[in-house]
């Protein structure tokens, strides 16, 4: 279970691994099990998130993005994402998305799906962010670095290594969206 309490994230143990192949098969694993769930509504699926960069370090946990033809269809579907382990959070904290989370049995996150209707802001912040970070090198080795500096300094920290890597986040993000655009 992805344990939310107050808002504030629950202590677990934040672990930066260097880049596993294997995230890729992973990710074409899970997807087949989503689009199964989702098909009426799915318009595309795409792996986000650091074990979508080849040779980012990054918590092994998948990142999904699915975009979704509307949010009240997904709605009285997701329940069918339950036996597949996925606990949904509703939007979590960033509005117009719907949030689900699979653990394994020790409670390590496992697979973080981002849902949100498609086309919108957020779905091309995250593409953005990295598509810009594959041809990026520099920015990619920073974050990479920073990532692993702050799961040593908090290690079992989670509202803290978040914190932490905030304004590099929106950094590079504003540079993404710059280079997505062609600006």
């Amino acid at each position: 279970m992805c344990k939310w309490e107050l808002g504030f994230l629950t202590q677990r143990h934040i672990v930066i691994e260097t880049y596993q192949i294997e995230w890729e098969q992973e990710y074409k694993r899970e997807v087949g099990r989503i689009s199964r769930i989702i098909h009426p509504v799915l318009r595309a699926i795409h792996h986000i998130g650091s074990t979508s960069i080849p040779g980012m370090s990054a918590k092994p946990t998948i990142d999904i993005l699915a975009e979704v033809s509307d949010l009240p269809s997904l709605d009285r579907i997701s329940s069918r994402m339950d036996p597949l382990g996925y606990e949904s959070y509703g939007e979590n904290g960033i509005a117009g998305r719907r949030y689900f989370c699979k653990t394994d049995a020790e409670g390590n996150h496992l697979v973080h799906l981002h849902i949100f209707e498609e086309g919108t802001e957020d779905v091309v912040r995250h593409l953005a962010f990295r598509d810009y970070l594959k041809v990026h090198a520099d920015d990619a080795a920073f974050y990479s670095n920073l990532k692993e500096q702050l799961a040593a300094a908090f290690p079992y920290d989670a509202e803290s290594y978040i914190q932490g890597k905030d304004a590099a986040v929106k950094k590079i993000e504003e540079r993404a969206l710059l280079w997505w655009y062609g600006e």
